[in-house]
């Protein structure tokens, strides 16, 4: 019968660890101990968050709490009946160093890119294609001029309509942008943003996508703050659940095409067969569906993705 607590839960993970960990981290390893299926309350779809509130409210608000703040970026916990046996300058090196923790889930990067396909088209109504670096002149631009994927929107419109926005020079279509990674946390937050800026900044909306967002709230401060400025939106793949994918924070959407940056991309070999096929599609009328990424159903989505052993 499921018997604990957020709190309870994070109290023993953090007791068996014996190390400072942040919400995300005591997460990560509940579920890998299977201790998310002792949890009494109903977990709702975003439990790490649930996590965190209860145990940043606990450390926060209550005299007799059982956790201790250690470090920041990412802000970690430690058990006080713990903490009175370490050195204050110890427990902060622990804290401050790189965590390891293990992963539910054995995949690499590339295997979320079905995932990103099947939301852009629920979502996004578009037609996604995969850019492969490797037919990239890297020498040419240098680095970060390449998305990982780039997805076209055809509007339903009208013959008549779309003859005369391509006569008129208005955009017929939407270019997306994104820029993927399997993990998003203060240990690579700035060069994964930044590097989706770079390699967006030619279309409509950019989006940096990860499937493992850190749930700290400073990090995602951090993270709101950058796409305020920058524009570049966020998305969350969930890998058990795929139709549960969202868009953490939206793009902000440019009004026209960068044609210099667009044609900085095309230096690759895919973009190059890409925009050839937006400009026949648009020509002959009829989208050629299979030109594109191809779009597996939730299950296929979710027997790609194997347990650690």
């Amino acid at each position: 019968m499921p018997n604990l607590t957020f709190l309870g839960l994070a109290e023993r993970v953090i007791a068996e660890e014996k190390r400072p960990l942040s919400p995300s981290e005591i997460w990560k390893v509940a579920v890998i101990k299977r201790y998310d299926s002792m949890l009494r309350a109903k977990q709702g779809k975003t439990p790490a968050s649930t996590l965190y509130s209860a145990i940043f409210t606990d450390a926060r608000q209550n005299p007799e709490t059982l956790f201790v703040k250690v470090g920041d970026r990412p802000a970690r916990y430690y058990l006080k009946s713990l903490a009175r046996e370490r050195q204050p300058a110890e427990l902060e090196q622990a804290a401050s160093a790189e965590t390891t923790v293990p992963e539910k889930y054995d995949y690499k990067e590339s295997q979320l890119h079905p995932f990103l396909a099947h939301f852009v088209h629920v979502q996004f109504n578009a037609h996604s294609k995969t850019i492969r670096h490797a037919t990239s002149k890297k020498t040419e631009f240098g680095e970060w001029v390449h998305p990982d994927m780039i997805a076209v929107y055809y509007p339903d419109w009208r013959d008549e309509v779309l003859n005369l926005s391509q006569l008129t020079g208005g955009f017929a279509v939407k270019l997306y942008s994104f820029e993927i990674k399997k993990e998003l946390s203060f240990s690579n937050l700035r060069e994964s943003f930044f590097q989706a800026v770079s390699n967006s900044s030619f279309a409509h909306e950019g989006y940096l996508v990860a499937a493992d967002i850190s749930t700290d709230e400073d990090f995602r401060s951090e993270l709101r703050r950058l796409s305020a400025s920058f524009g570049i939106g966020i998305i969350e793949l969930d890998i058990e659940d795929p139709d549960s994918s969202h868009v953490l924070v939206p793009a902000r959407e440019r009004d026209a095409l960068d044609w210099d940056a667009l044609n900085k991309v095309a230096m690759n070999k895919d973009m190059q067969d890409l925009l050839k096929r937006i400009r026949n599609d648009l020509q002959t009328k009829e989208i050629r569906r299979e030109e594109y990424d191809r779009i597996l159903l939730p299950e296929e989505l979710l027997s790609s993705i194997r347990l650690k052993k």
